[in-house]
């Protein structure tokens, strides 16, 4: 799996992954598949992505110190990511005193200025 990712030139869906591991590793199960997914991403290794034609997976930021909590601007025409240092969870908006956070994601889709024009 670390392989079919460092390979990738971007995003694989868990259908991408179980196509391209389950020809060499007979009797893998897409449930197999799909979990090790969640773990690696539990575990920072891989980043998640929702796109409106599904879930993504990628390999994590781990580049210019970006292996820290941090958010992403995602173009939707190149799928380009661009790290946002910024996180604006401290300025939401009063949360209900019944609901502790204990995660979140935010990332802003939109284009590139290469690809906008």
């Amino acid at each position: 799996m670390a392989r079919l990712f460092a390979e990738a030139p971007g995003y694989l869906t868990a259908k991408e992954v179980y196509e391209g591991l389950e020809s060499r590793h007979s009797g893998l199960s897409f449930d197999t598949v799909y979990r090790n997914l969640r773990v690696l991403e539990e575990l920072g290794v891989l980043e998640q992505f929702h796109f409106e034609d599904g879930i993504k997976f990628r390999i994590g930021c781990f580049t210019h110190n970006h292996n820290h909590h941090h958010h992403h601007l995602i173009c939707l025409s190149c799928d380009r990511i661009y790290p946002l240092e910024f996180c604006p969870m401290p300025y939401v908006a009063e949360l209900p005193d019944h609901f502790r956070v204990v995660r979140h994601k935010f990332e802003i889709y939109g284009y590139c200025s290469e690809c906008a024009t």
